[in-house]
């Protein structure tokens, strides 16, 4: 298995809308991977897809080996998965739930269970339907790593959820899913930033990159440059340099490529009267609002 998911020119269509255009995805083994983008952009689709609880129109998609459409509960038993809106047995106690779950999982650890259950401070004897949003989902992510998954897939976990709930949660999966591969799906990129090792943006369906957080952060800098008197832009304006901004005698915008020496070449050339330039990093939801800006004005245009 080169890697726990894979996907080939996978395509999904509605009718006329095609929420998902021949993808090619390859999440690394061990990976922390978030596929981030704009609502709409095909995020849960993929991941219904990857889920066997939606048909592609075109291409393939292998999942721990296996063709996605012919996941078995063999593979299901090696899979977490949380959803925002994860249906459950709303009946049942939590102590009942995870009772009725353990028979499916030969490798259901009750210990793990338990500590889990402590750990998130949940009620065994409530009825599920009486937990709060965050219950429902720490109760959700407990019974998902009690059985030691191969690998977990988490669809907009973080929705909903207050900061000491979300604090938990990611927490549990950092110690709790030690060698475990991880894809998440979610808008919450404050947390994403310190959590993901690679990252994939989607947009109208389509992957626009995909790459290791270290590498996408080391690439997008915002710069400044001070002028005595603000020139005009250039016309050869690098395709690179993203959302020119002008305000008094500065000019700041987003290198999307950026490396030191070759930026810092490019600004002289460019603007020999600089006064001064200033390189700052970004975090990770500077750098979607700056490709999803540029990808409405892109398509506006």
């Amino acid at each position: 298995m080169s890697s726990p998911i894979s996907t080939h020119n996978l395509s999904k269509a509605f009718r006329r809308i095609e929420a998902v255009h021949a993808l090619d995805l390859e999440v690394p083994e061990g990976s922390i991977y978030a596929l981030i983008g704009p609502n709409g952009a095909g995020k849960t689709t993929t991941i219904k897809l990857l889920m066997n609880i939606l048909r592609a129109s075109a291409g393939s998609a292998e999942v721990l080996g296996v063709d996605s459409r012919r996941l078995s509960p063999r593979e299901f038993a090696r899979i977490g998965h949380v959803s925002e809106n994860q249906e459950m047995l709303e009946w049942m106690t939590l102590d009942y739930f995870l009772r009725y779950l353990k028979p499916f999982y030969p490798t259901w650890d009750d210990a793990l269970a338990d500590d889990l259950v402590r750990r998130f401070e949940l009620p065994r004897d409530r009825p599920l339907r009486h937990l709060s949003h965050g219950m429902r989902m720490k109760a959700v992510l407990a019974s998902s790593l009690a059985y030691r998954p191969e690998l977990v897939i988490l669809d907009e976990p973080f929705t909903g959820l207050d900061a000491l709930v979300r604090d938990e949660f990611i927490q549990s999966l950092r110690e709790r899913a030690q060698g475990t591969t991880i894809l998440v799906s979610s808008h919450d990129l404050g947390e994403i930033d310190n959590f993901a090792s690679h990252v994939g943006y989607i947009e109208e369906g389509r992957l626009r990159f995909t790459e290791e957080m270290g590498t996408l952060a080391g690439r997008f800098r915002q710069v400044e440059i001070a002028f005595d008197a603000l020139p005009a832009l250039p016309a050869d304006w690098p395709a690179a340099w993203m959302r020119p901004e002008t305000s008094a005698a500065v000019l700041r915008f987003i290198d999307s490529r950026f490396e030191t020496e070759r930026t810092a070449a490019e600004i002289r050339r460019l603007f020999p009267g600089a006064r001064g330039v200033a390189f700052h990093s970004m975090t990770l939801r500077e750098i979607f609002v700056t490709l999803a800006l540029a990808g409405r004005h892109a398509k506006a245009a």
